[in-house]
């Protein structure tokens, strides 16, 4: 199976819990009153839709029942299908640009996430523009992370600038990004040791990254992308909020 195949087949329980649950309940003939939202509201927040998404979806059906919008059940699964579609959709999905000279991202998040992968595959995602990259192998705690990086690098046919395991992640950043200037590259992807958004230590530590990375070349980082485990649910929003 390919990787949309397989995302599709994991995503299946979560789909159909939503889509199930929703058809079970918003039945022909069925009157909308507060006992149908409440079933609504727990078919939404087992298929970790999240509280906020939830809240703002029943609180725009109650709207629509008591405005007359909607008098049948079955009339709330196109409206709330189409709410849904909406949210997905707000909000950008292109990379950030510096205004000129090197772009400067900054990879981060949790361990085992597959950020060293994920930088493989935009490296080569940014090649196939005709993009020059160049890789900083700031992820100096972690064994073999540079090791790797380094495998990424030469399938992409890009330089990486790196240190020896255990040398300072700032050093390592501010070295790429003087590099990435000096040569001029479109690109410069910086991967970080994984960790927990609850490390407060490790978190400073990326901030100063990121000072660095601003003193070696201004507005840098210009993109920040947290990875994340599909796996991770509601959990997510809470290491997007501290990362």
């Amino acid at each position: 199976m390919g990787f949309f195949e397989r995302l599709k087949t994991g995503l299946g329980k979560t789909r159909k819990r939503l889509s199930g649950g929703l058809k079970s309940v918003l039945t022909l003939g069925r009157s909308i009153d507060e006992g149908l939202l409440e079933e609504i509201e727990e078919i939404l927040l087992l298929a970790d839709v999240g509280p906020t998404t939830t809240e703002r979806l029943v609180d725009a059906a109650r709207r629509g029942w008591k405005s007359g919008e909607f008098k049948d059940a079955s009339e709330l699964q196109p409206f709330l299908k189409a709410m849904i579609t909406e949210q997905l959709q707000i909000g950008g999905n292109e990379l950030q640009k510096a205004p000129e000279g090197t772009t400067v991202i900054l990879v981060c998040g949790v361990n085992g996430s597959g950020k060293t992968t994920s930088i493989g595959k935009l490296t080569n995602y940014l090649r196939q523009q005709g993009k020059s990259v160049i890789l900083g192998a700031a992820d100096t705690f972690r064994a073999a992370a540079v090791e790797q990086l380094t495998i990424w690098s030469e399938r992409n046919g890009v330089q990486i600038i790196k240190q020896a395991q255990g040398s300072d992640p700032a050093a390592v950043a501010f070295d790429a990004c003087q590099a990435a200037r000096a040569r001029k590259a479109d690109y410069l992807i910086i991967d970080t040791a994984g960790r927990l958004h609850t490390q407060t230590d490790l978190m400073q530590e990326l901030e100063k990254i990121k000072r660095v990375a601003a003193k070696a070349i201004p507005g840098a980082p210009h993109e920040a992308l947290l990875v994340l485990d599909a796996t991770t649910g509601q959990n997510a929003l809470r290491q997007a909020e501290l990362f």
